[in-house]
């Protein structure tokens, strides 16, 4: 019997694609191209399965294209380049990778946090540009972390590592808002407190961004959500592009109507909004905030469990769906 054919879409991790390798027909990508919807779609025409990343858009147009395909499993605990609906209608399952990287994520988003209340990169940039000949009272003074109001917004698994980091680490005055409430047993362990949306914008001295995109949460922080932050507020998004109205922050920065940002994510990413390039007070980086190498290593191998669970009838580790079959 001959293998099922799967497309790994990404360079990824060399092990990962021998272990592959050893269930499936392979084509790998080590040249690391990102295909076209067409070349995508022309690449998965003879597959059962593939292994995304969130440059890869899986929507019913795609769909409609490849009819043999059964699976598409995620390299990211995010999957909003998934059009869910319509791989559930065409009988295509999907898998995500959770919890394997919460704590390094959660890691990252205090990192932010930190570089940003701090003005690590400004002050850095300041240096290497050979400005720096004094000591002033003033000079890059930011804000303090411990003692200070920590509000997350979305508080899954990383918000949650992050509510630990902040409280018993820093000493912090932890708040939270999400779409439900976590249980008292949570929140004691989180020493967390469960706010309003608006009291969460009105209270936070560092609002942290940690909640999934959908489109119903397309533009969760705009002109009207930065109006209502303290102007000395530092706001931080780990979460995914488009959550935050980037426009409006970098005119807020700009204007300093909130004193700085950290981001890891932009709208329509790679590319970044030029007005944020433009402005001192915020923290830039390449969506990087499960980039170490064990992390990455076992979001891959998490990906490939999935599909190899899936071929070998066990059915999915992590779904985000629950298809009807799709003929094979």
């Amino acid at each position: 019997m001959s293998k099922p054919r799967i497309l790994i879409a990404r360079n990824i991790f060399p092990e990962v694609v021998e272990r592959l390798s050893q269930h499936f027909e392979v084509e790998a990508n080590p040249d690391d191209v990102i295909w076209s919807p067409a070349e995508l779609a022309q690449r998965l025409a003879d597959k059962d399965g593939v292994l995304t990343t969130g440059s890869q858009r899986v929507d019913a147009a795609l769909l409609a294209a490849v009819p043999r395909l059964k699976i598409a499993a995620n390299m990211a605990v995010g999957y909003n380049n998934f059009d869910v609906d319509a791989m559930t209608a065409a009988g295509v399952q999907g898998t995500n990778t959770p919890d394997v990287l919460t704590e390094t994520t959660a890691d990252f988003g205090f990192a932010l946090l930190m570089a940003t209340a701090r003005r690590v990169t400004e002050s850095e940039h300041y240096l290497r540009a050979g400005q720096w000949t004094r000591w002033s009272y003033d000079l890059f003074a930011g804000s303090d972390i411990h003692g200070s109001t920590l509000g997350i917004l979305g508080m899954g698994r990383i918000g949650q590592g992050i509510a630990r980091r902040g409280a018993h680490g820093f000493g912090m005055n932890v708040i939270y808002h999400n779409r439900s409430r976590l249980s008292p047993e949570l929140e004691a362990e989180c020493k967390a407190r469960y706010v309003g949306k608006e009291e969460l914008l009105r209270t936070a001295d560092h609002l942290m961004l940690v909640l999934p995109y959908t489109p119903q949460s397309h533009h969760t922080i705009g002109a009207a959500e930065l109006a209502q932050m303290k102007p000395t507020a530092n706001l931080i998004n780990i979460a995914r592009g488009g959550i935050v109205d980037d426009a409006a922050l970098a005119q807020a920065l700009k204007e300093r109507r909130i004193a700085a940002a950290g981001l890891d994510v932009f709208e329509g990413e790679p590319e970044v909004n030029p007005a944020l390039l433009e402005v001192p007070n915020v923290v830039l980086t390449p969506h990087i905030a499960s980039a170490t190498v064990p992390t990455r290593l076992a979001m891959a191998n998490l990906a490939a469990d999935n599909l190899i669970a899936f071929f070998d009838g066990r059915g999915p580790l992590t779904p985000v769906n629950t298809p009807a079959g799709r003929g094979s």
